[in-house]
C-alpha cells in the first residue's frame, strides 16, 4: 500500500497578506528614495542660489566703502547705521547717491536728486520730493545715501514710498529711516544737520523728472 505524498501549500490568505506586505514595503521604499532625491536636489541647488543672490547684491564692506567715499568721511555712526540696516534688511541690491534740500517750520518739504545704481549694472537718474514732519526751523542742503532693497528694476523706484513709523535711528550724528512699498525697502542715510532736517518723513515721491510738486 503506497502512501500518496502531497505538497503542502500555504493558505491563500497568507499569500495575499505576504504580497500586500511586500507591495507596501516597496511603496514606502520608493517614497523614501523620492524624498531623499528631493532633499539632495535642494541641497545641491542651495549653493548655486546663494551664490547668485550674492552676485546680485552688495556686501556690507563694499557698501560702507561706497558710503564713506560718497560722504567724504567715515564715522563710527555711519558704520553702525549700515550694520543695523544689514542686520535688519539683509544685503541691498542697489543704492542711490544724491543731494537734497529741505526747509521747514515744524512741517516742511524735501527735494532731492541723485543716481540709482543696481548691482546688476542698471542705472537711472531719479528725483524725489515729499512732505515731512519732525523738521527743525530753517533750511539746509545735504548729501544722502539711500540703500535699496529688493528692487526688481530701475522703473520700480518711481512711486510714492511711505515712511515706516518708528524706524528712525540716529547714532553719532548719522541718521537712517525706512520707506517701504510693495516689498521694496529704501533706507536713506544722512549725516549731520541732514538727518535733523527730516529724519521723520511722511512719504517720498520718486520721479523720472524734476518737479516742484511735493505730492
Amino acid at each position: 500500500m503506497t502512501r500518496s505524498h502531497q505538497r503542502s501549500h500555504p493558505p491563500a490568505s497568507l499569500l495575499v497578506a505576504g504580497t500586500s506586505g511586500n507591495s507596501l514595503h516597496q511603496a514606502a521604499r520608493r517614497r523614501a528614495l523620492a524624498q531623499f532625491g528631493a532633499c539632495a536636489a535642494v541641497a545641491a541647488a542651495w549653493p548655486l542660489a546663494s551664490r547668485a543672490a550674492d552676485e546680485d547684491t552688495y556686501d556690507q564692506e563694499s557698501t560702507l566703502k561706497a558710503a564713506t567715499e560718497f560722504f567724504g568721511q567715515t564715522t563710527e555712526g555711519l558704520a553702525k547705521v549700515i550694520e543695523k540696516a544689514f542686520r535688519e534688511q539683509g544685503r541691498p541690491n542697489g543704492y542711490i547717491r544724491g543731494e537734497e534740500v529741505a526747509g521747514a517750520i515744524t512741517v516742511g518739504l524735501r527735494y532731492g536728486e541723485g543716481e540709482l545704481m543696481l548691482k546688476s549694472g542698471a542705472r537711472s537718474k531719479v528725483y524725489w520730493a515729499g512732505p515731512s514732519i519732525g523738521f527743525d526751523l530753517g533750511a539746509n542742503a545735504s548729501k544722502v545715501f539711500v540703500l535699496v532693497y529688493k528692487l526688481p528694476g530701475v522703473d520700480a523706484i518711481y512711486k510714492r514710498y511711505p515712511g515706516v513709523d518708528g524706524s528712525v535711528y540716529v547714532v553719532g550724528g548719522v541718521g537712517i529711516n525706512y520707506q517701504r512699498l510693495d516689498g521694496v525697502t529704501l533706507a536713506p542715510i544722512r549725516l549731520g544737520v541732514g538727518w535733523r532736517a527730516g529724519a521723520s518723513v511722511g512719504y517720498m515721491h520718486y520721479r523720472r523728472e524734476k518737479s516742484l510738486n511735493p505730492l
